[in-house]
């Protein structure tokens, strides 16, 4: 995961994705990003965010510092117009923040090996009904193989 981290921190620019991190007495105890990516929708690619990855320091989990790491990232590329971001996690986590599975809404997963449940989207105000079609990964997810799930018995 360190190794993707810093790989995503080389793409990321002002206007192109986030880094957040949350501080307690001048030590890094949670971060989250969020990446450009792209959806191929049927008119045009369109410039989409995907949130990953999240941590916070197992000793302070359940204190708020992670949900407080998202709700900021989203109300600032809320601000920004993007119109959509994905994420793979536990919707029993994010239905929190306002993502649903992306399936139920005409999303395509970009590989099968990504949980229908896991993949999931929440939709902002620069979204139109024509922006459908599939998530295309940023090219670091791919190779650092952080997309899906593997099967260890395969």
């Amino acid at each position: 995961m360190a190794d993707l981290v810093d790989t995503l921190r080389d793409t990321i620019t002002p206007e192109d994705g986030l880094s957040l991190v949350a501080e307690h007495d001048r030590q890094v105890v949670g971060h989250v990003m969020f990446t450009r990516s792209l959806l191929d929708a049927p008119r045009r690619l369109v410039e989409v965010q995907v949130l990953s990855p999240l941590a916070v320091m197992p000793e302070l989990h359940k204190r708020g510092i992670g949900s407080a790491l998202v709700r900021h990232g989203l109300e600032v590329l809320a601000e920004w117009a993007v119109p959509l971001v994905f994420l793979e996690g536990d919707p029993g986590y994010y239905s929190r923040f306002g993502f649903v599975p992306g399936g139920d809404l005409g999303f395509r997963k970009p590989s099968l090996r990504i949980p229908d449940g896991a993949f999931q989207v929440i939709r902002f105000p620069g979204h139109e009904p024509w922006m459908t079609g599939t998530l295309v990964y940023a090219e670091p997810f791919w190779r650092h193989d952080a997309v899906g799930l593997r099967d260890p018995n395969a």
